[in-house]
């Protein structure tokens, strides 16, 4: 079953230019913004120009430049801010929820990056 996509979302509004934004990077397929509501000091929302709920919708449906497009976006974010462990950066984490149960709270798939002081773990144990 394909999801719907709801054309009055946030990300949907942010990417018709109706809700400005603290663009990062913007190509041909994606948008990278500053989260309006950081939880930690390095908190960037990439988002698909597509319109795609969740990642296994962006997996199966995107065509294969938006997924390389998309993807090397957040690569090109890393390197940039300089958080990647492997170019000397303490790390980082990125997120993406799809569901109630994963609390996504906009329906547009979207990948927070996340990073600049330690996160702390993933999940409680309970």
């Amino acid at each position: 079953m394909a999801y719907a996509y709801d054309d009055q979302n946030i990300f949907a509004k942010i990417l018709r230019g109706e809700i400005p934004n603290a663009t990062v990077l913007e190509t041909e397929h994606t948008l990278a913004f500053n989260d309006i509501r950081p939880q930690a000091p390095v908190h960037v929302l990439v988002i698909p120009k597509g319109r795609y709920v969740t990642f296994d919708d962006f997996a199966a449906h995107a065509s294969p430049e938006e997924i390389v497009d998309f993807h090397r976006v957040a690569a090109r974010i890393v390197a940039e801010a300089g958080i990647g462990p492997g170019a000397g950066g303490a790390g980082y984490r990125t997120i993406s929820n799809a569901g109630a149960d994963a609390v996504q709270e906009v329906p547009h798939y979207h990948l927070h990056i996340l990073a600049g002081r330690p996160l702390g773990r993933m999940l409680d144990r309970g």
